[in-house]
């Protein structure tokens, strides 16, 4: 027969029962078979994502160590499940955990700095050069899964979506402007399009673009791209005849 192993996971000793039938892992507390009999246990499964716990530690000095590994591993678990980690807000999820575990739940502050480096393990790498910018990403993509990464070369990277190229075309006036502040250290600038929406009631982006330096030549190519995506998209002669340009 096999052993039970005993491990020790973060301060809380836990002994782990390997054989069950759903391949899932139990780990019960190891103050179960001394007089406290503690009945506290956590079942994991392969990725190690937590199933079913009991934190009801008889035993103090534990207890709040096994509350304060749950309450982790939950907003890990959810951090793990968005395409985007830095879209979910960790005070709201830590809330939401909270409120289902009373008053051993441990504060927010305490776990704060481990979740968050947890959500930025999965975000890429820092990208230091224009040649890094990848063709391909999962961020290239809308909620639609549409992409909206529509050009690059060695000096240009196009960003919009089939709603912005919608617009773009249907509307006759486009206004452009070129911003410092926000384009990366890499590049000379970020060049935004949009356009007043009558059915939004509100100016609305219909492109970005960076542009790794200044030539004549990389702004045309950039409209150029622009409507000829549009027109992709649309099936229909381009509209706009009014650009207001401000550098």
């Amino acid at each position: 027969m096999e052993k039970n192993l005993e491990i020790e996971i973060k301060n809380i000793s836990l002994i782990f029962h390997p054989k069950r039938k759903d391949n899932s892992k139990k780990y019960k507390c190891t103050e179960y078979k001394t007089l406290n009999q503690s009945p506290s246990f956590i079942i994991l499964n392969n990725e190690n994502q937590i199933l079913e716990y009991d934190d009801s530690h008889n035993h103090l000095e534990n207890k709040f160590g096994a509350a304060k590994s749950i309450v982790k591993n939950k907003i890990k678990d959810e951090i793990s499940k968005s395409s985007i980690s830095f879209n979910v807000n960790i005070k709201r999820t830590y809330d939401e955990i909270s409120q289902g575990m009373g008053l051993i739940c441990p504060g927010y502050n305490p776990i704060k700095s481990q979740v968050t480096r947890s959500r930025r393990k999965q975000l890429p790498p820092d990208i230091t050069t224009f040649d890094e910018i990848p063709n391909e990403s999962k961020y290239y993509k809308t909620k639609r899964d549409e992409n909206f990464m529509i050009f690059k070369n060695n000096d240009l990277i196009v960003f919009q979506s089939p709603f912005q190229a919608e617009l773009f075309s249907k509307n006759k006036h486009i206004f452009a402007d070129g911003t410092f502040y926000i384009a990366p250290i890499f590049s000379y600038q970020v060049f935004i399009t949009r356009t007043y929406a009558t059915e939004l009631n509100c100016f609305y982006t219909t492109s970005f673009s960076i542009l790794k330096i200044k030539k004549q030549t990389t702004y045309e190519i950039l409209f150029e791209e622009i409507k000829k995506n549009s027109s992709k998209y649309n099936s229909i002669e381009i509209t706009p005849k009014i650009f207001l340009l401000r550098f």
